[in-house]
């Protein structure tokens, strides 16, 4: 299916997202590709109707400044630069561009097509999926979050019944979470659901534990361990699908822009992987993700539904995971979610949970001193979850919850509300 294409080719910037988006809001599709890509490989995506030299502050690697290959100025494709200096392209910018300068490089300079949209997207996918799987099985890791559940739709739509979906229950679950998604998943998926109970050998790898990095590696390889497991159990798995998103892939880092943290499911795959990979929705923004999950027909409150990172609870029980800490802030965010429930406000907020730190601090409880846990709240609204900003909640509400969270999770004497927007600090505290 034709589809138009502006590349974005990352020189170094902070902004590629951004223009990408801007550039999708007006229903082109366009992509951020690495400075050293080819000619042969960029023209292989067909239709590119433009190119846009995005440069930045990242742009030095390795004491050097980084660069394009001549070759793809003779591509015949208009071509402007924005703070790449001795640009070759016809034109040059310091910084971006305003929105009508931009909206008339895509639809006058280059005569691109408004062709993007969730529609036509699904439809490509699915025949993208059923022309490479054919008669294949394929293993999803269903965790039951919003951007696996997207996947099975999708999957589902294009295969069928040679999808087998797996959850891994890895201890690090939210309250009652894997009890649901067996319940919502199970009348559809039929024994082609498969739930492992693997919390005793998440927990054991990961004791002692503290570096947040090491911990989403941990849980990354022995997710993939988990699933060759049970691919051995099967016949005929030749692929892996994994709900992986394009702000897990900007974040996990590139030449020319520093990993701000790895994801399980980018930088946590071993090398000897046994399965092909099968990634529908890496390319869409969450909000994307959630337009698909829709135009789908998956209700609303599961593609609205609270955001839920890879590790779990591996990266809001900060430093090495102990019992009592995970067990301290699971209770904790089930009261968060049904207090904010109550309120209304889990239909305002992006996304909100409760993060325990590894110190303690003195408090008082009954006449005696206590020496426990705090516990910190974090509500933050965003639309693509690279940028984030604060939700104010009514003291009232708070209150409700800082008196819930200390009269019932044991081992806690302190209540904290997180106020840093998103950058500089990141929506996870891990």
């Amino acid at each position: 299916m034709k589809q138009d294409k502006i590349v974005v080719i990352d020189l170094g910037s902070t902004e590629n997202a951004a223009i990408a988006r801007f550039i999708r809001k007006h229903q082109v599709y366009s992509e951020v590709l690495p400075h050293d890509i080819s000619p042969a490989t960029l023209l292989d995506r067909e239709n590119v109707k433009g190119i846009i030299l995005n440069g930045g502050m990242n742009r030095l690697v390795d004491g050097a400044n980084v660069t394009i290959v001549d070759e793809l100025y003779n591509l015949n494709l208009p071509i402007i630069a924005i703070d790449y200096p001795e640009s070759k392209a016809e034109v040059n910018y310091d910084e971006i561009p305003s929105d009508d300068i931009l909206e008339t490089f895509i639809f006058e300079t280059c005569n691109a097509d408004k062709d993007w949209n969730v529609d036509n997207f699904i439809a490509a996918e699915v025949k993208r999926i059923q022309d490479e799987v054919k008669d294949k099985k394929v293993l999803l890791a269903l965790s039951g979050g919003v951007d696996s559940s997207v996947v099975a739709a999708l999957l589902i739509k294009a295969i069928g019944k040679q999808l087998v979906c797996v959850h891994v229950n890895h201890g690090l679950m939210r309250k009652d979470e894997s009890e649901g998604v067996i319940e919502v998943f199970s009348k559809d998926l039929g024994e082609n659901l498969i739930y492992v109970d693997a919390s005793e050998r998440f927990l054991t790898k990961l004791e002692n534990v503290a570096d947040p990095e090491q911990k989403r590696k941990i849980i990354g390889n022995e997710f993939i361990e988990v699933f060759n497991e049970e691919a051995r159990k099967l016949d005929g798995i030749d692929y892996l699908a994994q709900g992986t998103i394009y702000s897990d892939v900007i974040e996990s880092g590139t030449k020319t822009s520093k990993g701000v943290k790895s994801h399980h499911n980018v930088g946590g795959l071993p090398e000897d992987l046994q399965f092909k990979l099968i990634e529908p929705m890496a390319q869409l923004f969450k909000d994307e993700v959630r337009e698909c999950g829709l135009a789908l027909g998956l209700p609303e409150d599961m593609v609205f539904r609270q955001p839920f990172p890879g590790p779990g609870l591996g990266v809001r029980t900060l430093g090495a995971i102990t019992r009592d800490r995970l067990h301290a802030v699971r209770e904790a965010d089930a009261i968060l979610r049904e207090e904010f429930a109550n309120a209304g406000l889990n239909k305002k907020v992006w996304q909100y949970f409760t993060v325990i730190p590894n110190f303690k601090s003195v408090g008082v409880k009954d006449g005696h001193r206590t020496f426990d846990y705090p516990i910190i709240i974090r509500a933050v609204n965003t639309v693509d979850a690279m940028t984030a900003t604060i939700e104010p909640i009514d003291y009232e509400i708070l209150n409700i919850i800082v008196n819930r969270i200390l009269a019932e999770v044991e081992g806690v004497n302190r209540v904290l509300y997180d106020l840093s927007p998103k950058p500089i600090a990141t929506i996870e505290w891990e």
